[in-house]
């Protein structure tokens, strides 16, 4: 896996991560992508000298941040169409008002956190366009979600690189341990759900 993000990398170089990173933040399409282990691996190769580590940083946060606001617009843009038809079986208006309830109240939080959970960082901000949440504070948010996954990953990965000898040796199950700890958040989720089911 680590040796596939390798490869993906030194063939993609910084327009490739660039690219994942923008898809992953923003697009439907992108909610499989592997965004936490791809930019701490990247940063791992730019200590490595493979790839030059400011633009590495700041390209990774412009996309993050670019990304999330093509989701917002996209989701602000869709969102009255589909949310003017009649409730049915499947959509029920009132979910709308309980989207821009919750991005009245959370939605900050939300779009900070929701930078550091996989599935989660692809549709977060395109409900935030549907829930209609102001965008000045969408972007505010946005940006400092941006900022520190974006940025902060490939910066781990490099001084990380740089400090301890050898540490391509270790970067498999360093790697391992960032996928497991993106996804625990949902793993956690579902068991709280499945024990609630039983009960």
């Amino acid at each position: 896996m680590v040796f596939d993000l390798v490869s993906l990398i030194k063939a993609g170089g910084l327009f490739g991560v660039f690219a994942i990173v923008f898809a992953e933040s923003g697009l439907f399409v992108g909610f499989f992508l592997p965004g936490d282990s791809l930019l701490f691996t990247a940063g791992f190769l730019a200590s490595q000298n493979l790839l030059p580590i400011v633009p590495l940083a700041v390209g990774s946060f412009i996309a993050a941040v670019l990304g999330d606001s093509f989701g917002y617009f996209f989701g602000k843009k869709t969102g009255p169409a589909i949310f003017k038809r009649r409730d049915s079986r499947f959509f029920n208006r009132k979910n709308i008002e309980k989207a821009r309830d919750y991005y009245e109240k959370h939605g900050p939080a939300t779009i900070f956190l929701a930078r550091f959970i996989p599935v989660v960082r692809t549709f977060a901000p395109i409900l935030a366009g549907v829930g209609e949440m102001r965008y000045r504070t969408f972007l505010s948010y946005n940006s400092i979600g941006g900022l520190v996954w974006g940025a902060g990953l490939p910066l781990s990965g490099y001084y990380l690189g740089r400090l301890i000898p050898d540490v391509d040796r270790y970067l498999l199950p360093i790697v391992l341990l960032i996928i497991l700890v993106s996804i625990s958040p949902g793993i956690v989720q579902f068991f709280k759900s499945s024990s609630k089911k039983s009960q």
